[in-house]
């Protein structure tokens, strides 16, 4: 299937770039109108600023990190069964699930439920390796 010439699994390459990019906001979330000085997010230093960070805002930076640590790795596996004639909608179902997964586990990681997001991880990789394979 086809969305302005792109496929579902392309798309899904989209949203999981944009998904570190949200993480990132959900760190930052609520602090940009705090003043530095208090502890408000600091853009000429927003490294440090996030690295300062505890709780819930910690663990959003975290999965912003892991994000774009499992971002290549799914680029590189629907491009690959792209290119190897993969039947479209298995790649596409897939694609899907692996955003879905990854979703889900940004929103454990920032919930602290640490055994749930493990397995998604892991289910989230090995459906990564599913499509490599499709």
């Amino acid at each position: 299937m086809k969305l302005a010439g792109l496929t579902v699994a392309y798309w899904c390459v989209l949203m999981s770039a944009v998904l570190p990019i949200m993480c990132a906001g959900l760190a930052k979330w609520g602090m940009f109108t705090t003043p530095r000085r208090q502890g408000g997010y600091d853009n000429n230093l927003p490294r440090q600023w996030l690295a300062r960070q505890t709780d819930w805002r910690a663990r959003a930076n975290a999965a912003q990190a892991n994000s774009f640590e499992a971002l290549p790795f799914f680029i590189g596996a629907v491009i690959i069964a792209h290119q190897l004639g993969a039947s479209q909608l298995r790649l596409d179902v897939l694609a899907f699930l692996f955003v879905v997964l990854r979703l889900l586990y940004v929103m454990m990681y920032v919930a602290d439920l640490a055994t749930v997001r493990s397995v998604l991880w892991t289910l989230a990789f090995l459906v990564n390796i599913t499509i490599l394979f499709a």
